[in-house]
């Protein structure tokens, strides 16, 4: 859940600063403080945040590593008077939204929210908000950031969560598995997720033969019509609807329905056209050895705590990254790509790298109320170093994207760039001039270099050898 609005006038002058996107509970938002991101408990909400403290769920989830550490600060960090508690969350290293992520990652996120709410109902609480942008990727896994989004059981009260739940999880996942994962990239625009209405008409006819997506797609989306019919009807429809009584014991049973069929709504990549990009590359294997020791070595000359892969395909070189020490962010545009390296870095516990879906053509932009509540990816950053290997061609020759306009994105995401430029001489350019015709004039390597020294400053440059490809260490200018 998003947090309560805060008016500017209300706020300690200087220091404390809410988080443009925090505004939506008026339990409490997020703020930043001194350059550390602090939350703040209202007292409107200190009586149910007492009882969650007192009944052990806290402690619980953060030693399940399901929800994201936190400890209490000294109340007078507070951003404004009407302050009960303040919290420090552990830091997140990198924000992501459910439309970057590839079918696994939106699944396991439902199963952590699903394993959540279970908790919840055996220490007599509820998940009260069941949103997607509640999850983050900490350490490989999906942990749980608002901490205000749980209050105390009321028996017989069904789960206000619900229909949120099957819109944020449950109707891409299916959709996505009946249709493709381009499906998840729709929720960019569906903030609110995908209508269960809309779901149910778009599954094919077969899906009402599968029980769980009967029971939470088909037959919810029926319930929710007539509850507006009800609603419609005047204030007896509505108490009609809102009379309807749900046991613990049934709403621990409606967990372990969605749980079964979230499993189920599995998506396998096939033959995508960069999944296996590695296999078919015009690359020697002493070339691409070669290559991996010079883009290491420079990875070495930077240091980097946070090193961007963008267009890493599987991550063979966000791996040279990982090893480094830094916690990489590994972008392909490919689902069958990011849903192989996601799956690959679930297998081996891999708590550095984190895959997520990116077209750096068409990059995440800032969304929600006031362009401000989801971050572009530019505002996320900048990165310490950005890996922008065997990219520039596809930017330039297959999106008509002039070398200019690139550099200056690139100095916007980063500190450092290791970017290969590939010439026309290249099979692969080659290739992708093969069908079009050749508008390119200052494709080449002066006229990489000419654009790119407008914002960076060369600090090493190399043939990767048995190749006609030069890979670039550049620094962004000040």
């Amino acid at each position: 859940m998003m947090e309560a609005y805060v008016d500017d006038k209300d706020l300690e002058p200087g220091r404390a600063r809410p988080i443009a996107g925090s505004f939506r509970d008026p339990s409490g938002f997020v703020f930043h403080r001194d350059g550390v991101v602090l939350r703040q408990v209202n007292q409107v909400f200190a009586e149910k945040y007492d009882a969650i403290v007192a009944s052990g769920l806290y402690l619980e989830l953060m030693q399940a590593g399901l929800l994201v550490p936190h400890e209490e600060v000294d109340v007078t960090l507070a951003a404004t008077p009407n302050a009960y508690k303040v919290l420090r969350p552990a830091a997140i290293p990198f924000i992501s939204y459910p439309y970057e992520w590839c079918p696994s990652q939106l699944r396991e996120a439902a199963l952590c929210t699903l394993e959540i709410q279970e908790r919840a109902l055996r220490r007599g609480m509820v998940l009260r908000d069941a949103s997607a942008y509640n999850i983050q990727f900490i350490g490989g896994k999906p942990c749980f950031i608002d901490t205000l989004s749980f209050e105390p059981y009321v028996e017989g009260s069904p789960w206000v969560a619900y229909r949120q739940f099957c819109q944020h999880f449950l109707a891409p996942l299916s959709l996505s598995a009946y249709f493709g994962p381009w499906i998840i990239r729709s929720c960019r625009v569906a903030i609110d997720g995908i209508a269960l209405e809309q779901a149910s008409k778009l599954l094919p006819w077969q899906s009402r033969l599968n029980f769980g997506l009967m029971m939470h797609i088909h037959i919810h989306a029926r319930s929710q019509l007539r509850n507006s019919d009800a609603a419609r009807a005047g204030e007896d429809g509505m108490a009609k609807a809102k009379s309807v009584r749900i046991s613990k014991h049934s709403q621990l049973a409606m967990v372990d329905s969605l749980r079964s069929c979230v499993q189920k709504q599995t998506w396998m990549p096939e033959g995508t056209e960069w999944a296996d990009y590695y296999s078919q590359t015009n690359y020697s294997q002493d070339a691409m050895g070669a290559k991996e020791q010079l883009v290491a070595a420079m990875i070495a000359k930077v240091k980097p705590r946070t090193v961007w892969d963008v267009g890493a395909n599987t991550g063979r070189f966000s791996e040279l990254a990982k090893a480094a020490g830094a916690y990489t962010m590994a972008f392909d545009v490919d689902y069958g790509a990011v849903e192989r390296h996601y799956r690959h870095r679930q297998r081996a516990g891999d708590k550095q790298v984190l895959p997520l879906v990116m077209d750096l053509t068409n990059p995440s932009p800032s969304l929600g109320w006031g362009h401000s509540e989801r971050d572009s990816l530019a505002a996320r950053g900048p990165a310490d170093l950005v890996m922008a290997l065997a990219l520039i061609h596809h930017i330039c020759i297959s999106n008509n994207v002039p070398l200019a306009r690139c550099a200056e994105y690139f100095a916007r995401l980063c500190e450092k760039l290791i970017i290969e430029f590939v010439p026309k001489s290249d099979s692969q350019v080659r290739r992708l001039l093969a069908s079009r015709e050749d508008v390119f004039p200052d494709y080449h390597l002066n006229g990489f270099e000419e654009a790119f020294s407008g914002y960076f400053d060369i600090t090493e440059k190399s043939v990767i050898p048995d190749t006609d490809r030069t890979l670039y260490l550049l620094s962004t200018r000040k």
